[in-house]
């Protein structure tokens, strides 16, 4: 680690490839419903019960049979019992489907052999991705996968008699079959909420409870030692789930609100309260489980002030992902190398350093709007600035190249690359003014080496607003990885995952959107703007039109997108109904090969 110190004289919802179509329909953005004080008003359309999973059909040839199978294995209910109806008893009894899960693409089933009471296929068919047992996703690298599978009669019937362990699932079944949600847990600090996406196949009666147990279960391994968790033991649920009122039954379907009952909150401090309702409400309101929250703590309500009513969105509005992404402070450009401001009245130049001088390549802007960090160019050098707006600016790193400079959501930190494989954070003490630098450990981000693998140079790097995870482009390719604390002070960039697998030409720039979503620009004149989930399952093509590639910078804000394409600045208003007359409109005054916008983060 080295470090240096400078006192300044004056800052929302298809899996990879062939999944998008369908996932799109399941998941996006997601947002946080408001609610109303308690009113049972029954529930809506109410559906009958099943005696269970419907039976293979009736004389079905063996491949067709297995094509069956392949759906069925979406459905997990029971040791998926729906599944194990194609399996001969003696098979159903040695299958492990607890070994592993498969999401496989167009699945062939190919025959080797068939006599009259024996056949063999083989499955073959291109992975995409995998699931765990906790309901993470996690994309694959597109090799194809080959399972014998042995199949007989029995009783007339053909039946599967021996495969492999684990669940091979076929794409098409598993975006019917399954929805996406986010648990949220806290950053370390315990003030920003951070989305643990998992995917899980319960019928909506059952989806208030999994989403709970799977809260309590806590966060998945790669964000255990970096995120807080209240709802935790001694923490654990008391009695049954119900509906605001008491009634057990379709809790979380409709209207009606939730009552939950949680042993051992009693006794936790005022702030630890707050923190819990904030997770339970963001957790359940994302998953569209409508309010009011009704929190008890051992029987009786874990805050007074919300006793009457309930807790809502808006309680707990402070600690959502998609707070720190709302733009406070405007827009801002780089124009010929010199930091300007874009107002409806003109475009004028910052004052202080950043907007006194012509060779800025790139900038940043803190939350507040405070403190700027800019990439300086002079003699085929390129120099890390930090500085107050308005006021001087201090060198912290040098060297060929730096790429965009990006704060943390709460303006301690700016982090860059420098020469695409050593990340500096230039951490700032607002209450003494000094800059001080410190080299970030990556070595976990290549420690592995698969076809999925980031590979420097790393060319991109965006913190999200959560401060627990970092986006960033490595060898033209999409990651995101987890942004870990050690005891010593030190940094580190862990758990590497990739995202968008199935792009055809390199990423150029990347911007979070949410605190599960991110918007990347690419090369090429088709697609050049595309949406990727943070877990990778999800992929979704923006428009295109009025762009004129190549692009060079996409920025992003809650409610807006920016992008510089070869010709100028133009923005997409998000958040209004989506279109094919949606279409990026360009920013007055900022035109020219020598312009990108610039944005708090």
């Amino acid at each position: 680690m080295t470090m240096r110190t400078w006192s300044p004289a004056a800052v929302r919802r298809g899996v990879i490839g062939v999944l998008v179509a369908a996932l799109v329909l399941l998941t996006g953005c997601a947002s946080l419903p408001e609610s109303s004080a308690p009113q049972a008003l029954g529930t809506l359309d109410r559906e009958p019960t099943s005696d269970g999973p419907p039976p293979p059909i009736s004389g079905r040839d063996p491949d067709l049979l297995l094509r069956d199978f392949l759906q069925a294995t979406a459905t997990p209910a029971n040791r998926h019992e729906a599944a194990r109806q194609y399996l001969t008893p003696s098979a159903s009894t040695r299958w492990d489907d607890a070994a592993g899960t498969v999401i496989v693409e167009k699945p062939d089933t190919l025959r080797e052999s068939r006599g009259g009471d024996a056949a063999t296929y083989v499955i073959r068919a291109r992975k995409v991705g995998e699931l765990s047992a906790d309901g993470s996703y996690r994309p694959s690298d597109g090799s194809m996968l080959e399972n014998k599978i042995e199949m007989t009669r029995v009783g007339g019937e053909w039946r599967i008699d021996d495969l492999q362990d684990g669940v091979v699932m076929d794409n098409a079944a598993f975006a019917k079959a399954y929805q996406r949600h986010a648990l949220y847990f806290l950053d370390p600090n315990g003030t920003s909420l951070v989305p643990d996406l998992r995917w899980i196949s319960v019928p909506p009666a059952q989806r208030t409870q999994r989403l709970l147990d799977l809260l309590l279960d806590g966060p998945q391994p790669a964000l255990t030692e970096n995120v807080r968790t209240v709802v935790a033991p001694p923490v654990a649920l008391r009695g049954a789930v119900t509906k605001a009122n008491g009634d057990p039954e379709e809790v979380g379907v409709g209207l009606g609100g939730v009552r939950i009952d949680l042993a051992g909150a009693a006794a936790l401090p005022p702030r630890d309260k707050e923190m819990l309702a904030a997770q339970v409400v963001a957790t359940l309101s994302a998953a569209e489980v409508l309010g009011p929250y009704v929190l008890l703590a051992d029987g009786k309500a874990l805050d007074d002030r919300f006793a009457a009513n309930g807790w809502s969105v808006a309680d707990i509005e402070q600690y959502t992902p998609d707070a720190h992404l709302r733009n406070k402070i405007g827009l801002f450009a780089l124009r010929n190398g010199t930091l300007v401001q874009v107002r409806e009245t003109g475009i004028t130049p910052v004052p202080g350093y950043f907007g006194g001088v012509n060779n800025l390549q790139s900038a940043a802007l803190s939350e507040d709007g405070q403190l700027v960090a800019a990439v300086a160019a002079d003699a085929g050098r390129a120099t890390l600035m930090v500085g107050s707006y308005g006021g001087d600016a201090f060198p912290v790193a040098e060297g060929g190249t730096i790429s965009r400079p990006s704060w943390n959501s709460d303006g301690s930190a700016a982090w860059a690359v420098v020469d695409g494989e050593r990340v500096v954070r230039a951490a700032t003490d607002r209450a003494t003014g000094t800059v001080s630098q410190q080299d970030v450990d990556i070595s976990a981000l290549t420690a592995v080496t698969s076809a999925l693998s980031p590979r420097l140079p790393i060319t991109e790097l965006r913190i999200s607003g959560s401060g627990v995870r970092a986006a960033l482009i490595a060898d033209g390719k999409v990651y995101v990885a987890v942004v870990e604390r050690r005891p010593d002070g030190r940094y580190a960039f862990t758990a590497p995952q990739p995202l968008a697998v199935g792009l055809s030409t390199r990423a150029v720039s990347l911007s979070w959107l949410s605190g599960d979503t991110i918007i990347i620009a690419r090369e090429g004149n088709v697609d050049p703007v595309v949406t990727v989930s943070i877990d990778g399952s999800e992929q979704v093509t923006q428009t295109s039109q009025n762009l004129t590639p190549p692009m060079r910078v996409v920025s992003a804000a809650l409610d807006t997108w920016y992008v510089a394409d070869s010709r100028a600045v133009l923005q997409l208003q998000y958040g209004q109904p989506v279109t094919t007359e949606g279409f990026w409109r360009e920013v007055p005054g900022l035109t020219g090969e020598n312009v990108v916008p610039v944005l708090p983060g």
